[in-house]
């Protein structure tokens, strides 16, 4: 109980108030220690002027660690929310698959409670899990609440337009951005590495990537996979041992900082072979280092691709295809070169974290004008 009264002395502290008569924003999304796409995110919004402009605090719901951490989390979490909740004017959501629903419809319930205007931050990667499983109602209850409905792509803007009968001015585009790289550093010889950033999980579909390269690896024994992720590790490593590419299969384990930096700026290529996608981090991260990508029509991915003039596509489980774009960017510098380059304008631009802060801050004075 001590512990819980210095908290909740520390919530009330008057310099943690902002301005009553300034918009402000809360947002609620899972800890800055857990790994994946959402704290991502929100560390590429907390950069943006957006952020100090609407008054921005972020509320930490949930952190991968033990039961006693996770429920510490969200006990915290909810007395946080409702003793500074009052004082803001637009409580911002983010949310994915069902556990996460589930957690943040707490927060959107006293969001609700107290009054407050609402945009729900939608990041799920699967229809399937979601808006069309048996957690369907509680989908349709935080999405037609809402004042706005946030997602990543062209495909999830109309898939929940149609599934629940809102306008599309309702339901936001706003893609995740690139983080920011030198240039400079993305120009410095590579290794002959394709790289895989991420979960290693059959969703992400590393072990067609194993089996694709298996096809091609001796006719290119200078060139190497390269796993950067945790997840069913010791499972890739014996499929790698059966196709003989163990020699050329390296498994890294997750990485962050100066590890991930490394990783990235060794490879050449990055692959990802997934089967369902929001809008992946590793394709972002791949062009922020100008890296040439390789991956599957999948989530937004087909918002902005184009096969053989800004990244290679194959359909998810194809892997005689997986095998020839594999080749084909190995095979050709010049073209390699050249998806590098698209690569890099994607991260100068369209996802540029400024431009994508910049309309984030758009859209919070435009709920806050209704």
């Amino acid at each position: 109980m001590q512990l819980l009264a210095v908290y909740l002395l520390k919530q009330l502290e008057l310099k943690k108030i902002p301005d009553f008569y300034m918009s402000r924003v809360l947002i609620i999304a899972t800890s800055r220690k857990t790994r994946g796409g959402i704290t991502s995110v929100v560390k590429a919004h907390e950069t943006g002027p957006q952020w100090e402009r609407y008054h921005c605090r972020w509320i930490e719901t949930h952190r991968d660690d033990s039961a006693i951490i996770k429920l510490w989390y969200l006990f915290t979490a909810i007395i946080e929310t409702l003793v500074i909740m009052p004082f803001y004017d637009i409580v911002h959501i983010h949310f994915s698959e069902p556990k996460s629903a589930m957690r943040k419809t707490l927060f959107f319930r006293m969001a609700k409670i107290y009054r407050k205007k609402t945009i729900v931050h939608f990041h799920s990667f699967s229809t399937e899990t979601t808006i069309n499983s048996i957690y369907r109602p509680r989908y349709e209850y935080i999405f037609t609440s809402a004042d706005r409905v946030v997602v990543l792509s062209e495909y999830w803007q109309k898939a929940i337009c149609k599934e629940f009968g809102l306008k599309e001015e309702k339901v936001k585009i706003l893609y995740n951005p690139c983080p920011t790289i030198p240039l400079q550093e993305t120009r410095e010889k590579k290794a002959n590495n394709i790289l895989y950033a991420g979960t290693v999980t059959a969703r992400k579909g590393y072990t067609d990537m194993i089996k694709a390269f298996a096809k091609i690896a001796h006719n290119h024994k200078d060139w190497k996979i390269v796993f950067a992720g945790n997840g069913e590790v010791e499972q890739g490593k014996k499929l790698s041992a059966e196709l003989g590419i163990s020699n050329q299969t390296i498994f890294l384990g997750w990485v962050s900082g100066e590890e991930k930096d490394k990783a990235f700026h060794n490879a050449s290529i990055l692959c990802l072979p997934s089967y369902a996608e929001g809008f992946p981090m590793a394709v972002l991260d791949a062009w922020a280092y100008g890296l040439p990508v390789i991956t599957t029509p999948v989530g937004g991915i087909p918002d902005v691709a184009k096969d053989g003039e800004n990244m290679l596509l194959f359909n998810p489980g194809d892997i005689d295809k997986l095998a020839e774009q594999m080749e084909k960017m190995i095979d050709d510098t010049n073209f390699r070169h050249h998806i590098s380059e698209a690569s890099v304008n994607f991260a100068k631009f369209k996802f540029n974290i400024n431009t994508i802060n910049e309309q984030l801050g758009q859209l919070y004075q435009d709920v806050c004008n209704e």
